[in-house]
């Protein structure tokens, strides 16, 4: 991540991109609906009936045995199912063909907060219910937090170094960036990096509410999401995954695809503080952010944009906010997609990040749905009401987790 002096900064080039989300089903429709505030799909699990916190962000016509087979779903857990569309949507836009590669020279690395906790929670109760001898064969393998890694080397046949990265909600940013060191390296051409989750156990949404971390709108839950707002009181949770493509920038260009960004620089830190809150002055994420910014040989200067985690939680946004604005000032654009997916864990920075790179392609800043009054304490410049128009070279995506973990990325354009 640090490099010595005089080195000369690494980028990874990011071939294609693909994403699942309550707001649609491939970075089209994410994309759209980020674009115009649009808040997407939300359900009211059966499970959570009865909670002060009912409603859950869904990813809409989701049929796994249409989109895999029914027997390759039978082998995963949703989390995994999401992961391995959303990669075969990548793989699809970067013109990548499993069949014509060098498997042993393609990586995966894929994020999650919490794995097969569902497919963990439903066995339990077959087991309560029918006894140990009707418990799937299949539970431990499928419930690991490497399970989507495992899924999609399964599916593409790569062969390359693999592994599930979990760092609470910063899982999805930091698989994209370690995944780049893998590059950076040599120890891969191509590394299929993001983060997926799905997450509807009860007993962690009861403690989501205990923790005082989800909101408790739910008579108008289309507006409970509301980052950097005066009146936000908490996250809403959803499903999904996002998926980046990056090569070594001679393997890319020797396929001589379109190199949609560059990842440039890459940071990550630990809080060191709590296991649910972020230090109180952000020296974490500061830290990561500048981290990133070394990394790619950047200033604060040189950054054009930035899509914060924006969780719509009282501390973690000031928090943010307020790092925000001492390492790159108030006058650069902000944005948040979170009430647009939902707060999909560990998959919420490989989303983002596709949509940093969509941002920095299109030259225009989606709005932060829900913003109706920024806080007064926040003073960044969040963009809200509709997209903007920019002139940026350079954006940064900041994530922060559970258990005090940071990471930040800087993507340029190509």
């Amino acid at each position: 991540m640090n490099r010595g002096a005089g080195a000369v900064p690494f980028t990874a080039a990011v071939t294609g991109l693909g994403v699942v989300s309550a707001a649609g089903l491939g970075v089209k429709e994410t994309w759209h609906a980020a674009l115009h505030g649009t808040v997407g799909r939300i359900v009211r699990p059966v499970s959570w009936q009865g909670l002060p916190h009912d409603f859950f962000y869904a990813v809409p016509h989701f049929d796994a045995d249409v989109l895999l087979g029914r027997r390759l779903t039978r082998q995963m857990d949703r989390f995994s199912q999401l992961a391995v569309v959303a990669v075969r949507e990548a793989l699809a836009d970067a013109g990548l063909e499993p069949e014509a590669w060098d498997a042993s020279r393609v990586a995966v690395l894929i994020g999650s907060s919490h794995g097969g906790v569902d497919i963990y929670d439903a066995q339990n109760a077959v087991m309560r219910e029918k006894g140990d001898r009707r418990v799937s064969p299949m539970l431990a393998p499928l419930t690991l937090l490497n399970a989507a890694a495992a899924s999609v080397c399964l599916d593409t046949g790569a062969r390359g170094p693999s592994m599930g990265v979990a760092s609470a909600c910063a899982s999805g940013t930091a698989a994209i960036g370690y995944g780049r060191m893998l590059l950076q390296a040599g120890l891969a051409d191509i590394v299929i990096a993001g983060g997926a989750e799905s997450m509807q156990s009860r007993a962690l949404c009861a403690s989501c509410v205990r923790a005082r971390v989800v909101s408790l709108r739910g008579d108008e839950p289309q507006r409970a999401l509301r980052p950097f707002d005066a009146g936000r009181d908490g996250m809403a949770t959803g499903e999904g995954a996002g998926i980046v493509v990056m090569e070594r920038p001679e393997h890319a260009a020797a396929r001589r695809v379109p190199v949609r960004a560059l990842v440039a620089g890459f940071g990550a830190t630990n809080d060191a503080y709590s296991p649910a809150v972020p230090h109180p002055d952000g020296r974490g994420i500061e830290a990561a952010l500048r981290n990133a910014l070394a990394d790619a040989g950047l200033g604060p200067e040189d950054i054009g944009l930035v899509n914060a985690h924006g969780t719509s939680s009282v501390a973690n946004d000031l928090v943010e906010g307020t790092v925000l604005h001492r390492v790159l000032g108030d006058s650069v654009p902000v944005f948040g997609t979170k009430p647009v997916t939902g707060h999909t864990l560990g998959a919420s920075g490989a989303i983002e990040t596709a949509l940093t790179v969509l941002a920095l392609n299109e030259q225009c800043v989606p709005p932060t749905a829900n913003l109706e009054q920024q806080d007064p304490a926040i003073t960044i410049d969040v963009v809200r009401g509709k997209a903007r128009p920019c002139h940026a070279k350079a954006a940064a995506k900041t994530s922060l987790g559970f258990g005090g973990h940071n990471a930040a990325l800087v993507l340029t354009a190509p």
